[in-house]
């Protein structure tokens, strides 16, 4: 069985298609299908699965859902839970949308807009230099103004309730 194949005995149908095409949507925002669809399957779960359950119902091997789960965990999109008599590990995606979209924003903000900060703020520090051109600089400014708008953007907007937003 392909990893976009799912044992539709396994699963009500509505269910796999929604995890089949959550899957497809995170290829294009970047993610892993693996990932997307394991994140999926979590979120509609009623219960805690172990890692050999999510395998199962998603025709995975076990050692892509070790990988995408432990992915899912530094996003904190998922997390391990322990359930009464059973050693081995569960998992629970997020499933208030708020904190999951929190996370996504978090998480996207470190790997690439910190490091833009970054850069540009390192650039700037010799933007005096007169072998650039006045208009390099201005795009050096630009740009460094533009970064420091969308940085405190995210800032506030982690500030403000979602029943605001709302």
């Amino acid at each position: 069985m392909t990893e976009a194949t799912i044992d539709s005995d396994k699963l009500p149908e509505a269910v796999e298609a929604f995890v089949l095409r959550w899957g497809d949507l995170g290829g294009q925002w970047g993610v892993n299908r693996s990932v997307a669809q394991i994140q999926a399957l979590l979120f509609l779960s009623d219960r805690p699965l172990t890692a050999e359950e999510i395998s199962e119902k998603l025709g995975m091997a076990r050692s892509n859902v070790s990988n995408s789960l432990r992915e899912l965990l530094n996003w904190k999109l998922v997390m391990r839970v322990p359930v009464l008599g059973d050693r081995r590990d569960h998992y629970v995606a997020e499933t208030d949308l708020w904190q999951m979209a929190s996370k996504v924003a978090q998480g996207r903000k470190e790997r690439e807009i910190d490091p833009m900060v970054s850069a540009i703020r390192a650039a700037m520090e010799h933007a005096d230099d007169p072998k650039i051109s006045p208009a390099v600089r201005a795009r050096l400014n630009s740009m460094h103004d533009f970064v420091n708008t969308v940085e405190g953007w995210y800032n506030q907007m982690l500030h403000v309730p979602p029943s605001q937003i709302m």
